[in-house]
């Protein structure tokens, strides 16, 4: 038989974990969340390093497809900051790496950036990227002009 000092502790120890689970969603609910807010995060700069090197790929091979420098130039740029009107965070810099224009084979940019990524979390760390890309010179629209 069941004394009533067995009753009573054992009615104890059935109250005892009451809330427990409560306690322990308060604490990790907030670390789960901010797990995943970091996840996102740096999916954005993935992201964004993606689109930058498109956006050089891009502007290379419009560049490369002008007669003149100043035009190749103003081309690439209309390029890289239409890939990037949605990722960058302030101005797209775009500039020429490839030495000449009128009697090189090869067009080179170098895009880069400020993406958000972290900015999000309240971290503000500069996040600048840069993508580089080479596109050869076409060498029939230039003897045609």
């Amino acid at each position: 038989m069941n004394s009533p000092s067995d009753v009573r502790s054992r009615g104890v120890r059935e109250y005892g974990d009451r809330g427990l689970s409560t306690i322990e969603v308060v604490i990790l609910a907030p670390v789960m969340i901010m797990f995943i807010l970091v996840l996102v995060a740096f999916g954005q700069l993935v992201d964004g390093r993606g689109a930058l090197d498109g956006a050089a790929r891009d502007a290379a091979r419009s560049g490369s497809l002008q007669w003149e420098e100043g035009l190749a130039m103003a081309e690439a740029r209309a390029a890289a900051e239409a890939d990037l009107t949605d990722i960058c965070d302030g101005p797209v810099t775009v500039t020429k790496t490839s030495a000449g224009f009128a009697d090189a084979d090869l067009f080179s940019v170098d895009v880069s950036c400020e993406v958000r990524g972290l900015a999000m979390l309240g971290l503000d760390i500069p996040t600048r990227l840069t993508g580089s890309f080479t596109s050869p010179l076409d060498p029939f629209k230039r003897k045609a002009g």
